[in-house]
């Protein structure tokens, strides 16, 4: 139990601290590129596409978007919702969004917290498998490997999307999505703790066969967004996981370092 409370504890300020420092960077460099995403969008107004507008909202951090460390998700900005070829329904028929301001922004804090917190679980939970984060040194690198499984690997594939951006079958991308993380952790622990020739090359072999294989890819690729600015939010979101799992790992390694002391493991710690 002393093991889970303390995994908890490390988790939920790791997480706290990066999902905070995650909102006020999406604030200034990915929301005002969705909130101008939207604009195409409205003028567009689902008339020449196959697909009525879904509820554009910079909550993606949760959803795949503006953070894309987590999978695709429905009714995010990401994507449009497919329906048949009528105008977008009534406001009043859309689901609930935040109010622009103070209360979209508050809304994007919970739920990037609440993602850091479960990111920093899974980091702290594997790391203990391989004695700990001891300091933040250590938890730089860390966090590296957790950018590279979560972000970068599945986002060469499904890049970060604006709202009224085309997209392919949402249960395929899910599943390209989970099986490239999974595929590219694998690698990734399998270099860095198996030094063996033999599982460097099944490591190679497992971090680019999703990417042999192809993400899910739309039937059309025509959009009202040009490609200039959806090109700049891809950079802004890839930058800002960057410093996500940077602030990320350097917290669990703080903190970590800090309650353990010269216990080397959590078990040993908080005692």
């Amino acid at each position: 139990m002393n093991l889970f409370r303390n995994v908890v504890f490390i988790a939920a300020i790791a997480g706290l601290v990066a999902g905070v420092v995650l909102a006020c960077m999406q604030a200034y460099a990915t929301v005002p590129l969705i909130l101008k995403a939207e604009v195409y969008e409205q003028a567009e107004g689902g008339h020449s596409h196959d697909h009525a507008a879904a509820p554009a909202t910079p909550t993606g951090a949760a959803s795949g978007t503006a953070m894309s460390s987590a999978p695709p998700a429905a009714n995010s900005m990401s994507a449009a919702t497919p329906a048949p070829a009528v105008a977008a329904a009534p406001a009043e028929d859309e689901g609930w969004a935040p109010a622009d301001g103070f209360e979209r922004f508050a809304f994007n804090v919970v739920s990037n917290v609440v993602t850091g917190i479960g990111f920093a679980l899974i980091l702290v939970a594997v790391s203990e498998f391989a004695g700990g984060i001891g300091n933040w040194r250590q938890g730089v690198f860390w966090g590296l490997a957790g950018f590279a499984v979560f972000t970068l690997a599945p986002g060469l594939g499904l890049p970060p999307e604006l709202p009224a951006m085309p997209a392919a079958d949402l249960t395929q991308r899910q599943i390209w999505w989970v099986a490239t993380v999974i595929a590219t952790a694998i690698g990734l622990g399998l270099i860095a703790f198996r030094k063996s020739l033999p599982l460097a090359i099944l490591a190679v072999a497992l971090i680019v066969a999703p990417h042999i294989v192809g993400a899910p890819q739309p039937d059309s690729f025509e959009t009202p967004i040009p490609e200039g600015l959806h090109h700049q939010f891809v950079v802004a979101v890839t930058l800002t996981n960057l410093v996500f799992w940077l602030v990320l790992g350097a917290v669990v390694g703080v903190v970590r370092g800090r309650f353990t002391g010269t216990a080397t493991s959590l078990r040993d710690s908080f005692a």
